[in-house]
């Protein structure tokens, strides 16, 4: 007599096909109960039926991502672990990966749901994910601001929660994994203060200046008059509150301005911390243009952005990352980064990776996070809460498998003084 299949048992069957894997590398406990997978391996709770008709639907990252921020999928316990064990091996494993599943495989995945009772019409996405089509063409400047406005205008609470008092949102410099965030966000800082060569009364242009910690820093320690850029008018608000309490009002100057806008030139120095993964390929040798056209002669930029490492750029329409965090965004990688910096006109000074340490600033973030949850939730929601969790995480463990890289990139305009002989003047 054959035996009935439980219904972890049979979401087992499914999750083996959208994985491409002969075992599961977590254990699954369906909403009955049931498990099934392997002991002493991360649990994932599977809560309702509509989990697995997203996976129909969505057999992949975007599927399984859906579900989560959706809540009808529960991580129990370390986040890092199960994301690990689920992206390690398989399908999700392979970069190069078709989006869809083969033939064998998918009708595995509709024959358990139809036993589960889980088929039915697509069910529609969670209203954390973003769609563009309607915001114009990519990157004009009325979708770029939609864009920007999708990640950044979540909440200024909210950012301070995951940021810690710096609200600086990108790769801190740690001296060691033991360094306390705060700490290193000021090391980077500093840092690129001194990449650019900033003295009392040099004029400083933020690009991308987020709620205005390089602004403030340059304009307290180094004397700097700075001007920093926008497309977010929460963070250009809270940008503005903090240097006013700084009593830096007279030196720093924010504005909601599209980089593109900018028309009072020239500047000594320009910063570009985070800023070019929403420039897109195409886009590239304009923005060089731009910031090459805004720096007096001798002026330095630093170029600070993530890159895919050692593979052509690409861009997912249906990836997490995509669909729910950074619409629009395009990693490029270093070889290509430099070519558009060179064909700008600028000159390479340095070149510095920062791999590892954007991996412990985002496992710091997921902690403050996890460790914030409640009032995290009760600020976003706890569809977007599960975004930043998902994202963070996924992106800390891609950074610790050399997937991605952040690189710091510091060119002159040429003409002025020349560059200093050695690079220990500026770190």
């Amino acid at each position: 007599m054959a035996i009935e299949q439980s219904a972890a048992d049979l979401l087992a069957t499914a999750v083996r096909g959208v994985l491409g894997v002969g075992e599961l590398p977590v254990r699954l406990r369906a909403w009955d109960g049931s498990v099934a997978g392997p002991e002493g391996t991360p649990v994932v709770a599977v809560h309702s039926r509509r989990a697995l008709r997203r996976l129909v639907w969505a057999p992949g990252e975007l599927g399984l991502g859906r579900a989560y921020v959706a809540g009808e999928l529960e991580i129990e316990g370390d986040v890092f672990a199960t994301l690990s064990a689920l992206t390690s091996a398989g399908r999700l494993a392979s970069r190069d990966a078709p989006t869809g599943l083969p033939l064998r495989e998918r009708l595995a995945v509709v024959g358990a749901a139809a036993r589960l009772g889980a088929l039915g019409p697509e069910p529609a996405p969670p209203p954390e994910e973003v769609r563009l089509h309607r915001a114009g063409r990519r990157h004009s400047r009325r979708r770029d601001a939609a864009a920007i406005a999708h990640h950044y205008d979540v909440g200024n609470d909210f950012y301070a929660l995951v940021l810690g008092p710096s609200m600086v949102y990108s790769c801190a410099v740690w001296e060691s994994p033991a360094t306390r965030l705060d700490a290193a966000q000021e090391a980077k800082l500093d840092l690129v203060c001194r990449k650019l060569g900033l003295r009392s009364g040099a004029r400083l242009l933020d690009v991308g200046c987020g709620w205005g910690g390089l602004a403030l820093h340059a304009a307290q320690r180094y004397g700097a008059r700075v001007v920093g850029i926008t497309l977010s008018t929460a963070q250009a608000e809270l940008a503005r509150r903090r240097g006013a309490a700084a009593g830096l009002a007279d030196r720093v100057e924010i504005r909601v301005q599209d980089y593109r806008d900018v028309a009072d030139g020239p500047y000594d120095a320009i910063a570009s911390i985070g800023m070019a993964e929403h420039v897109g390929a195409a886009g590239m040798a304009g923005y060089v243009r731009t910031l090459h056209d805004l720096l007096r002669p001798g002026g330095r930029l630093l170029h600070h952005a993530i890159a895919e490492n050692a593979v052509a750029p690409r861009r997912n329409p249906d990836s997490f990352i995509t669909r729910f965090v950074f619409p629009d965004g395009e990693l490029l990688g270093l070889a290509r980064t430099l070519s558009a910096l060179e064909g700008g006109g600028l000159e390479v000074l340095d070149v510095e990776a920062l791999r590892r340490h954007y991996a412990l600033t985002l496992r710091a973030w997921v902690e403050r996070l996890e460790k914030n949850w409640d009032a995290a939730v009760a600020l976003a929601g706890p569809g977007r809460a599960r975004v930043w969790r998902l994202y963070m995480a996924a992106s800390a463990l891609s950074f610790e498998a050399g997937k991605m890289g952040v690189n710091q990139v510091l060119v002159q305009r040429p003409g002025g003084d020349p560059p200093p002989l050695r690079r220990r003047d500026w770190v």
